[in-house]
């Protein structure tokens, strides 16, 4: 089964987020925010991460930039969720290493088919 971490300071997020993703055959397991998501991804590297930008502690950017840097953190596919329609910040976290990213509010469609883009809804569903 594969594995996604949400990472977003919203509670209402991670549970949104989480039902979606359970429904897509995903184990899930949360964040709230970029230092402990790291904590996290030491101890079982995910295969996808949801990633919020804006965060207490440690922001989403910062988080990218640290995962990116890690043992093994060029394996998970990072889909950046974040309210800002600002092209600058969506290309400087595509630059930062994510590969894809989610405009907040979001739907089981909407994740679908950002997961379907980096490769992955076949992948979970056939597990």
């Amino acid at each position: 089964m594969k594995t996604c971490l949400i990472v977003d300071d919203s509670a209402v997020i991670r549970k949104v987020a989480r039902r979606i993703l359970e429904s897509l055959n995903f184990r899930v397991s949360e964040a709230e925010d970029g230092a402990k998501a790291l904590g996290l991804c030491a101890e079982a590297m995910p295969d996808v991460i949801l990633l919020d930008w804006n965060m207490p502690e440690m922001d989403g950017y910062d988080f990218l930039k640290a995962l990116r840097q890690s043992p093994s953190g060029d394996i998970p596919k990072v889909l950046f969720c974040t309210t800002e329609n600002d092209v600058g910040a969506i290309a400087r976290a595509l630059h930062a290493g994510a590969d894809e990213y989610i405009m907040k509010p979001f739907d089981r469609d909407i994740v679908t088919a950002k997961l379907d883009q980096v490769g992955f809804t076949q992948q979970a569903d056939a597990a």
